[in-house]
């Protein structure tokens, strides 16, 4: 099991990981080893996550969602097989901390009579000058 939170912890079994060659300089060595991590984390039929979670997980994720709700991170930036898995589960646990964050909804409130009167009273002055600015009169 995956502590997420201390609410939600995600099966073993839930995560398939797949490796591929990473593109990049490492001369022969990129060449002989899949030290590339290809997450994959199927949001829609998971278990683990509430409704809500699963949601707010799918409108986070944007073009790393298939069309299926399968989730997919890829992890190509270390040397190592082992830190690109850990750096691709760790960047999973943190889009879903990141969803599991409810923000709370706005409440709209209205501008006070004194900024009201402030405002107006700032166009004023800036209208005032703007006139000064403008070519005289000769009638």
């Amino acid at each position: 099991m995956i502590p997420v939170t201390e609410h939600i912890t995600l099966q073993d079994w839930e995560l398939q990981e797949q490796f591929l060659r990473a593109s990049g300089p490492g001369g022969q060595h990129v060449n002989k080893v899949e030290t590339a991590v290809q997450l994959r984390f199927d949001v829609v039929n998971s278990p683990s996550l509430p409704e809500a979670l699963k949601a707010r997980l799918l409108r986070l994720a944007g073009r790393r969602l298939t069309g299926e709700g399968v989730l997919i991170l890829t992890a190509r930036s270390h040397r190592s097989q082992e830190r690109n898995r850990a750096d691709a589960r760790e960047r999973l646990l943190a889009m879903i901390r990141e969803a599991a964050q409810v923000r709370p909804r706005r409440r709209p409130t209205r501008p006070t009579a004194a900024s009201r009167r402030r405002r107006l009273a700032a166009k004023q002055s800036r209208g005032a000058v703007k006139r000064t600015r403008s070519r005289p009169d000769f009638a």
